[in-house]
């Protein structure tokens, strides 16, 4: 409104020359914005495209596992819980709760059964279903995405907001200074002067502009963000809270040891073990899955209907038996199951640097998969640029054993450890630290993370892990290094560094234009010129990277 007046009262003055420099450089100022604008959506979109490599396909022979790119329309695929629905479809047959907040904002799963319609993107919270693909594998993803992002931008940090707000309420102000400056001086260039200047151009296009450059170089660094809000947050954050299994630790842990039980053979218990993780996506599933390939062990179906338990295991029958893998609290306190006779002594000498997988059939165990889950390398590293960074607290929370927990704690340095929990207690612990006060941000790959990553300020999921737990979380980090987390940290703490910069120098800057223009030092072409360059320049300042090359973390694709 200011720009238009100032413009309008320039042309009535017959200052064509100040009127055609304020066109000029408004126009060069909407299409800075605009372009920015567009190359972030492009940036975002392409960073958040489906992660889904393969899916699996029922044939006549039974269910085959395929390459996405290999689907085609009319095929019929099958999606289990946790797992993304990787295209457009019809339900043929089957019940599912869809998570599709991806796509139209609610958060709530949405019940689907035959005949239903299922998009892309969205996720399978609970049962499972068989749909009749409706277009190729990935089809109209990229435009989904964009809409996705689109709504995002509405996700706006509470500091961006209060700088908006306060450039609306600064128009009425500049108004009434113009006026002011009038009635005392019975000058009007000295009024026109003060009109020139508008205090929320510069806010409203550099505060956006700032935070949208902060998420396209997030993605630089493998790192997709949801909303500038959760950047904000970041920048507050002062407790961090892993998951241990595929995040401390590698995400591809090996299987180094088979012991068999109740004359079951190392071939066969690694077989049976396969056959059951290989429909659920998790690093401990995919190691056993690795185990038996490289063994040239086929696990062609052989089970009946599969029930995973969350963030306790998986149940199948067999032959006409019940078998059963997973924790051990699963094994042996929920399904009761027992060590063979004359076996307890095998049992008790298991290697305890390893993480254990416990196999049972009929009630009784049949086997413990060995797999060894080192840390990752940079794991200690991070901990401690965290903490330069603002983090105060670090915690661990993991299923595993407490004997296996400690170990890992004691290396990676976290201030507090917790063992053998569920998913209902790592919600429970990030609910508690939020009531205390704390800004919590927590980081997970499973399905079992998904309610503390939902009940976080920030939830950060691994990439490769299961599609629930992306779905559900505000950010989502893709390569294959904890040194991410440093690089989102530190580009929160410089965003919220530069957003308040841009506050002071946006209010001190135009001040003193108004004052120097309302005692006649600036003409009203200086005042504009001055203002619209300052309008542009900090935008440009707020398009730059926050993270000096020199100084982050080489992760940059």
């Amino acid at each position: 409104m200011l720009d238009a007046l100032s413009i309008t009262a320039s042309l009535l003055r017959g200052d064509y020359s100040t009127a055609g420099s304020v066109m000029f450089l408004l126009t060069v100022g909407s299409l800075l914005e605009e372009w920015t604008r567009k190359k972030s959506l492009d940036d975002l979109a392409r960073s958040m495209a489906l992660n889904v490599d393969k899916v699996w396909v029922r044939t006549p022979q039974g269910e085959v596992l395929v390459p996405l790119t290999r689907v085609h329309a009319g095929d019929e695929v099958v999606v289990r819980s946790g797992n993304m629905i990787p295209l457009d479809g019809t339900v043929l047959e089957g019940e599912a709760m869809v998570n599709q907040a991806a796509l139209t904002g609610e958060s709530m799963p949405v019940r689907k059964t035959t005949g239903a319609t299922v998009y892309a993107g969205t996720v399978v919270e609970e049962g499972e279903c068989v749909l009749v693909a409706k277009a190729e594998g990935g089809a109209n993803r990229y435009d989904k995405i964009v809409a996705m992002i689109e709504e995002s931008e509405k996700l706006k940090s509470g500091t961006e907001n209060r700088a908006l707000q306060l450039a609306d309420r600064l128009v009425p102000w500049c108004l009434a200074g113009t006026v002011a400056t009038y009635a005392f001086t019975r000058n009007v260039t000295r009024a026109i002067s003060i009109l020139m200047v508008d205090f929320s151009c510069a806010l409203k296009l550099s505060m956006p502009l700032a935070v949208l450059s902060a998420m396209r170089e997030c993605g630089e660094y493998h790192i997709t963000v949801k909303g500038g809000k959760y950047l904000e947050a970041l920048a507050k954050a002062d407790t961090i809270v892993f998951d241990k299994t595929g995040t401390l630790t590698r995400a591809t842990p090996q299987v180094v040891q088979v012991v068999p039980f109740s004359g079951c053979g190392e071939q066969e218990g690694l077989q049976l073990a396969a056959c059951l993780e290989e429909h659920f996506p998790h690093s401990m599933a995919n190691a056993v899955v690795r185990a038996a390939k490289e063994r040239g062990i086929s696990h062609e179906e052989m089970h009946s209907e599969v029930e995973y338990i969350v963030a306790h295991g998986i149940a199948s029958r067999v032959g006409g038996k019940r078998v059963v893998i997973g924790s051990a609290h699963f094994i042996f306190e929920d399904e009761g199951c027992t060590i063979p006779a004359g076996e307890q002594a095998k049992f008790d000498g298991l290697d305890p640097q390893y993480s254990h997988l416990y196999l049972a059939a009929s009630g009784v165990l049949a086997g413990v998969i060995c797999i060894a889950d080192p840390l990752r390398p940079e794991a200690a590293q991070v901990l401690r640029q965290l903490q330069k960074l603002g983090i105060t607290q670090t915690v661990m929370m993991t299923g595993d054993s407490e004997r296996t927990a400690a170990a890992i704690a004691k290396q990676v340095g976290v201030d507090r450890f917790f063992a053998e929990v569920l998913p209902e207690d790592k919600a429970n612990f990030v609910q508690q630290a939020k009531a205390e006060g704390h800004t919590v941000v927590m980081i997970g790959d499973g399905i079992n993370d998904s309610p503390a990553l939902s009940a976080a300020d920030i939830g950060i999921a691994i990439n490769s892990g299961a599609a629930i737990a992306r779905e559900i979380a505000d950010v989502t980090i893709k390569a294959d290094s904890l040194e991410e987390l440093v690089a989102l940290k530190a580009i929160a703490n410089s965003l919220q560094k530069r957003v308040h910069a841009n506050y002071r120098f946006v209010l001190t800057f135009n001040s003193a234009l108004i004052a120097l223009g309302a005692l006649g030092i600036l003409q009203p072409a200086s005042s504009a010129m001055l203002h619209n360059l300052s309008t542009i320049g900090i935008s440009l300042k707020s398009m730059t990277n926050l993270l000096p090359e020199n100084k982050a973390p080489q992760l940059k694709a």
